[in-house]
């Protein structure tokens, strides 16, 4: 896989909903995956996420643990609460992985640790979103 189209979506591109509070990070990252023909929504806060997924749909969200606001799970337990039929990412800096797996233990498809290779995060994203297309 080389990153672009892939047959995950019903029509056109994987829809991302990209979550860190680490404002560069997330543009720099978000402008790669654009590259690479994935539609992507930048949130740079818990709350903010929360405000993108009550306005449109995802097909994976890419979720960062450590947040100012609030953290990684707390975010996932409500999007849990919200039914929200979408497949979630955690990204964890070194040391939290037992949060991490907290996070999968409540419904996160995987996590991955920060930094992590691009190509690594995508071919997590096409995982989930298989996983998203074949559970409904």
């Amino acid at each position: 896989m080389n990153g672009g189209e892939h047959p995950c979506p019903e029509k056109g591109r994987i829809r991302l909903l990209l979550v860190d509070d680490e404002e560069g990070y997330v543009n720099v990252l978000a402008n790669r995956l654009a590259k690479r023909r994935f539609d992507v929504t930048k949130a740079y806060s818990g709350r903010d996420a929360l405000k993108a997924v009550r306005g449109q749909d995802f097909d994976v969200a890419i979720l960062d643990l450590k947040m100012e606001d609030m953290d990684g799970i707390e975010v996932l337990k409500i999007f849990n609460q919200m039914g929200l039929d979408m497949e979630v990412i955690m990204l964890t800096g070194h040391g939290s992985q037992e949060a991490a797996r907290e996070g999968l233990r409540i419904g996160a498809f995987d996590y991955l640790t920060k930094p992590c290779e691009l190509h690594e995060l995508i071919k997590k994203i096409h995982e989930a979103c298989d996983k998203r297309s074949k559970g409904r």
